[in-house]
């Protein structure tokens, strides 16, 4: 059996007032192929300052990114391995 190791990188950024993080997910395969997800959480000024929360959305939305563009890139890879179509979702 062959085993590999995939990491996933997440980067956090909050700006100063504390009413947006952005985040950054990359998924690192050691074959010079890594693809990156991007998520931003903006927290409404009427809710409590929570970073927590908004590193949460921001990660999460980052994550699902990364997931669709993982998606789009095993697609295309099928594509170009069995030169057929492969119906996206």
């Amino acid at each position: 059996m062959h085993e590999k190791s995939w990491r996933i990188e997440v980067t956090l950024v909050e700006d100063e007032d504390g009413g947006e993080t952005r985040a950054s997910a990359v998924v690192v395969t050691g074959d010079r192929r890594d693809l990156r997800g991007d998520g931003v959480a903006r927290r409404n000024p009427a809710d409590a300052d929570v970073p927590r929360i908004g590193d949460e959305l921001a990660t999460a939305r980052a994550l699902a990114e990364l997931a669709h563009r993982l998606l789009e890139t095993a697609a295309r890879d099928i594509e170009d391995s069995t030169h057929a179509s492969v119906r996206r979702p």
